[in-house]
């Protein structure tokens, strides 16, 4: 009897909801989609609602497993009109028919019958016409979702129109709620984002169905499913997804009579041989666009925007970001017909944005058309490496072609750099998407961790570190520790500064007792921004007791300046609440470590940190590093800014100025350690975690002198151009069976200068850093069927200048030293626009915006700066 019961109970506890033979089910269906802000009323929302009718009835069940049933569905009466209520006026769906909206063809195929075989509450299978538009079949497949469910709580893995994702039930009695958990789902349609986090996207999704039963039967379903995306730098550029659906039971009538068979597949194709299988998953469309312009169109509408003179004004990267969307959709042919016919100011802009298209027909055009092995074009090859280095979702065949390059006949050694050292940038990219495997990154990855070692070349080991400071590859460390221990400064400073890239946790044991001994001076005497660097990362990565005590017990005993700099640089730690911070309290505790003749050093070499801008979405902080000479002559300048959000650090900017043996012309003492140095100035500049190839002032004596006498003052250019920060792209399949499609871009263009000036007549120099930038983002979600469209659009645009300058003058001793980073006032705009559109022309759109001026400042600097800058303009008054 116990055996019989329990069977009993589990045959119940298994049963799936059941339809009965001979009956109709007539239910009434609809299905919205509201597009807008997370914040705006649902009133407002841009969309389109379809209402029908839904007869249900059952075909043929198993006679061997009575809950696999196949059943007969049927749309009909079928209503579209506006998801929002609005006025007649702003009503495009007023006056129009169901068949004047999705035409003949679609109306009467949407209405035609198909079938869904139905399995303990699961859809198994779905028969429509193949040749069916995919619209019609993805709504179909929307109407059949409605029917999954289970009569017992519990998770499990299953597929509908939105695609195969975990969902939870809770089973009551009369009533069940599917949740499903859109984060696990597996779909057709792959996207992309960008790498950075900072500069990324962020997306919330829900969907919960609530269904009540009458006797086993579906009484209603309802279904509400969000999608929320918004921009991670700034939360309040964001839209709002909200997809309804909703299933009454209105009656119940007599309904044909169940059909024999062997199994579901026969008794479709006896019941109408055109029925086939065509999954549950929602299935591409696509949509023709009917008027869009080309992509010749869209160049003469933007051109005039893309001109240098432009390039610090917001519609220079919202124009890049209109060319980007047509350059996506563009023949290999068509993008090569607007490059030759292009004007020269305008051709390094053009190239830009053909690079960050990155697609193989951009690729492929943009290589046909550069002549590598020729020195004509250097402005334009270097534009494409830079493109190519802050690409948004690098390929291996972007790579392939890059290592191609770099292996054949380059006519310039400045572009052969630079190709090797962002090759380095791509390979950290693929890395981190989880391509580092594949055969092109495996090869590169070899060729950059041998190369230090295969030439003799000075110029060409430096390019390898470099590169291998854009990869930041585990395998590189032990390399660059090796060169760290180098005589030749450049060498040292390149690889410190790479590894004070890495996570903390590469930096091993054995790494910092190399940078140890750099700072220590244990084996060799070394320069003192290589000291100086080497004392960075000991503190950044973890510092024991003895380390942060040993390197407060050098200063006193260092060179003039550095004293000065590594004391600044402590106190920054302290004040600044660096990870450090902790343990050289706990130092300084001890009076032989900290006291008045330590602390009280002084100099003109300086290090300090700032806050640039808190809120709630991102944090972004600066910090200005100056080491001098003990002549009075600038030794390093380094400026950083960073960005933080979502637990992820972005290095924004680093521009770091160097200089060497400029002792000789005011007739000084070098520094220990740097007695024999060749006169040299020059800029490096790493921009959104990119190094790119550095920029010599002058090189060697005469080279300084000739330069002096013919020095206009004028920037030296570092980089310039337009470049794709953010970049996401996704495809939301909808539980409905529409697709929502999400677009986010944000455009830079950017322009940063440096210069050294330098006068003997005024025993003066001057170093300046010129940062003019102009940002875009945009972000807008549509939904796109072949019969109507809406979509909703959000964004913000900005326009900014930073200087940085530095004013020495070394007329006599303690020299003055001025430091200045200033930003100027600039505007920034919120814009929101919604739009529906239907295939008769007719169209709704609404667009709003929010300007406001965010006022200037000079960054804070130390108060010894502000008392040294006073003294340098009293003079200079």
């Amino acid at each position: 009897f116990l055996p019989l019961t329990s069977l009993i109970i589990l045959i119940c506890a298994s049963a799936g909801p059941r339809i009965d033979n001979d009956k109709l089910y007539k239910y009434s269906y609809s299905t919205e989609v509201g597009l807008n802000r997370p914040t705006g009323s649902t009133r407002g929302n841009a969309g389109f609602r379809i209402g029908s009718d839904v007869d249900i009835s059952l075909v043929w069940r198993n006679p061997e497993i009575q809950d696999e049933q196949l059943i007969r569905v049927q749309i009909s009466n079928v209503q579209v009109e506006s998801a929002g209520k609005r006025s007649r006026k702003n009503n495009i769906f007023h006056g129009s028919s169901a068949e004047s909206i999705l035409g003949k063809v679609r109306l009467e195929a949407l209405q035609r019958p198909f079938m869904v075989l139905w399995k303990m509450g699961k859809i198994r299978s779905l028969y429509a016409q193949k040749a069916e538009p995919a619209t019609i079949k993805n709504l179909k497949r929307g109407v059949a979702s409605m029917l999954m469910m289970q009569l017992k709580s519990g998770k499990m893995l299953e597929s509908d129109a939105s695609g195969k994702c975990l969902v939870e039930y809770k089973a009551a009695k009369d009533q069940v709620i599917r949740i499903k958990h859109l984060d696990t789902c597996k779909t057709q349609e792959m996207g992309f984002t960008t790498h950075s986090p900072v500069l990324g996207v962020s997306g919330k999704s829900a969907s919960e169905t609530v269904i009540t039963l009458e006797n086993g039967i579906i009484k209603s379903a309802d279904v509400e499913e969000t999608h929320t995306l918004s921009v991670n730098a700034r939360h309040k550029a964001a839209t709002k997804v909200l997809s309804r659906q909703s299933l009454t039971l209105k009656k119940i009538e007599v309904g044909p009579a169940e059909v024999a068979g062997k199994d579901a597949a026969s008794v479709v194709k006896s019941l109408d041989d055109k029925l086939m299988s065509v999954g549950v998953m929602v299935e591409k469309v696509k949509t023709k666009c009917k008027g869009c312009p080309t992509l010749m169109d869209t160049w003469k509408a933007v051109r005039s925007q893309l001109e240098p003179d432009s390039l610090s004004k917001a519609k220079a990267p919202r124009s890049f970001l209109t060319l980007l969307h047509s350059l996506r959709k563009a023949s290999k042919s068509e993008i090569l017909t607007v490059l030759r016919n292009c004007s020269k100011t305008v051709l390094p802009q053009l190239v830009d944005a053909v690079t960050s298209a990155q697609t193989s027909s951009s690729l492929a055009a943009i290589l046909e058309f550069l002549d590598f092995s020729k020195k004509e074009g250097l402005v334009l090859q270097e534009r494409f490496l830079y493109a190519c280095g802050f690409a948004s979702h690098p390929t291996e065949t972007m790579l392939q072609s890059l290592l191609e390059l770099s292996q054949g006949k380059i006519g310039s050694t400045d572009i052969k750099e630079s190709t090797v050292i962002i090759m380095g940038a791509l390979l950290r990219k693929l890395c981190l998407k989880g391509a580092c495997e594949v055969p092109t990154v495996v090869k590169v990855k070899e060729m950059l961790l041998a190369g230090p070692d295969s030439t003799r070349v000075e110029s060409e080991v430096q390019m390898y570190l470099l590169a291998l400071k854009n990869a930041l590859l585990p395998e590189g460390v032990p390399v660059l520790a090796k060169y760290a221990e180098s005589e030749v400064g450049a060498f040292s400073t390149i690889a410190i500064t790479a590894l004070q890239r890495y996570n903390r946790e590469l930096i091993t044991p054995e790494v910092k007792k190399m940078l140890n001994r750099i700072y220590h001076q244990n084996q060799h005497i070394y320069e003192k921004n290589v000291r100086a660097a080497a004392a960075d990362v000991i503190m950044n990565s973890s510092p024991s007791y003895m380390e942060v005590k040993n390197l407060l017990l050098s200063i006193g005993h260092l060179p003039h300046e550095m004293n000065k700099y590594m004391l600044s640089k402590v106190q920054d730690i302290l004040r600044f609440e660096m990870p450090a911070c902790k343990l050289v309290r706990q130092v300084m505790k001890d009076m032989v470590s900290h006291n008045y003749d330590r602390f009280s050093k002084t100099g003109s070499s300086s290090a300090f940190s700032g806050f640039m801008a808190r809120t709630a979405d991102v944090t972004c902080t600066y910090n200005l590093d100056i080491l001098y000479s003990g002549s009075g002559t600038l030794r390093r300048s380094n400026m950083n800014i960073y960005g933080q959000s979502h637990n992820a650090l972005l290095h924004g900017l680093q521009v770091t100025i160097e200089a060497q043996g400029l002792e000789s012309l005011i007739a000084a003492t070098p520094d220990e350690g740097e007695e024999d140095l060749e006169s040299f100035a020059g800029m490096s500049a790493l921009l959104f975690d990119v190094q790119l190839r550095p920029v010599t002032f002058f090189k060697g004596y005469s080279d300084l002198m000739s330069k002096m006498f013919s020095m206009s003052g004028d920037p030296i250019n570092v980089v310039k151009g337009l470049i794709l920060l953010t970049d996401h792209s996704q495809v939301i399949p909808l539980q409905s069976g529409l697709r929502a499609s999400a677009e986010f871009q944000g455009g830079l263009a950017i322009d940063i200068s440096g210069g050294m000036e330098f006068s003997l007549w005024y025993r003066e120099s001057k170093t300046s850093v010129n940062n003019r930038g102009a940002l875009v983002v945009i972000g807008n979600v549509t939904v796109d069927t072949d019969f109507v469209s809406a979509g909703v659009e959000v964004g913000f645009e900005t326009e900014a200048t930073l200087d940085f300058i530095t004013t020495v003058q070394f007329s006599e001793y303690p020299f003055l030293v001025c430091m200045q980073m200033d930003k100027t006032t600039f505007p920034f705009r919120e814009m929101v626009s919604k739009q529906e559109k239907l295939p008769s022309g007719q169209t709704f759109s609404s667009k709003r915006s929010r300007d406001q001026l965010v006022p200037g400042s000079e960054f804070p600097l130390h108060l010894e700066n502000s008392n040294m800058c006073k003294k340098v303009f009293e003079q200079a008054w």
